[in-house]
């Protein structure tokens, strides 16, 4: 069994509590607008132009056209080195040992390991085994947006110990789909499953100005998570360089909606409701 991963972080300080090594995992099964990891959309592994001055020698040309096994090689005849491979296989085993290096480090600054993406569960099976390798020695975080099967879901779920769980749009189910290309219902029932399974969670809920941070927005995913068993909500205001990785990729970034607003904080609306809200 292998799993492809688009980065492996060490020493990273955002992704659960302490300090922790994040492992992102390539395939998405959503499309936000928003997506600031366009690395982690596909399954497949990518050519990625590094920025830099092109001699237009033309030993790029085709160059996103090659399988996979070919593109490391093409990314080494580059004499600026402007290419890169994204999208690593690894085994449970190989993930693990790399995991576990800095073991010490980690249970000594209250962290651990956070598998992140994309969305990690899309890889369940891979990622529940790294998982059980590192589990009685680590501390145990994934991140999902919950669009994955019943199935893919409560295979990992289990066996961590925290989830943040991604709520973006609730308010209106065709909204949702245009912006994230994701079914709410699907996601609300794996928020259910969650809430009774007895794993701690938080909900992430993105901040989009004029899309996610609407009045009824707020009040649907008020409502949702009042109703369930998170610990709390952590409000994340949209990243302005989301689109910077795009062309690197030769991907289009499109949002759709306008960069130029700020999104509406509003960390008060959920404590009037009795939840812990708290900004990233």
């Amino acid at each position: 069994m292998k799993g492809t991963v688009f980065s492996v972080e060490e020493f990273a300080l955002y992704d659960g509590p302490g300090i922790r090594t994040a492992v992102f995992m390539k395939g998405c099964g959503m499309r936000c607008k928003w997506c600031h990891n366009p690395e982690g959309l596909s399954m497949a592994k990518q050519l990625v132009r590094r920025d830099g001055h092109c001699l237009k020698c033309g030993a790029c040309e085709n160059f996103r056209l090659l399988e996979s096994d070919s593109m490391q090689s093409a990314a080494e005849r580059c004499p600026q080195g402007l290419w890169r491979v994204s999208g690593e296989e690894y085994t449970p085993n190989k993930l693990a040992v790399k995991l576990l290096k800095n073991e010490r480090i980690l249970n000594a600054n209250g962290g651990g390991v956070t598998f992140s993406g994309g969305e990690c569960l899309l890889q369940s099976e891979f990622v529940a085994e790294a998982v059980r390798l590192i589990r009685d020695r680590l501390h145990i975080v994934i991140e999902t947006g919950g669009y994955v099967s019943e199935k893919d879901f409560m295979r990992v779920i289990p066996l961590v110990d925290f989830v943040y769980f991604d709520l973006k749009l609730l308010d209106d189910k065709k909204k949702a789909r245009l912006y994230t290309g994701a079914d709410i219902d699907v996601i609300l029932a794996n928020l259910k499953r969650l809430s009774n399974s007895g794993v701690s969670f938080a909900v992430r809920m993105p901040l989009i100005p004029g899309v996610t941070d609407t009045e009824s927005n707020y009040r649907a995913v008020g409502d949702t998570v009042k109703s369930s068993n998170a610990d709390f909500i952590e409000l994340l205001p949209y990243n302005k360089l989301a689109g910077s990785k795009y062309s690197s990729l030769g991907m289009d970034y499109d949002p759709c909606f306008d960069e130029s607003k700020e999104p509406r904080v509003r960390p008060e609306f959920f404590t009037a409701l009795g939840i812990d809200a708290r900004v990233y």
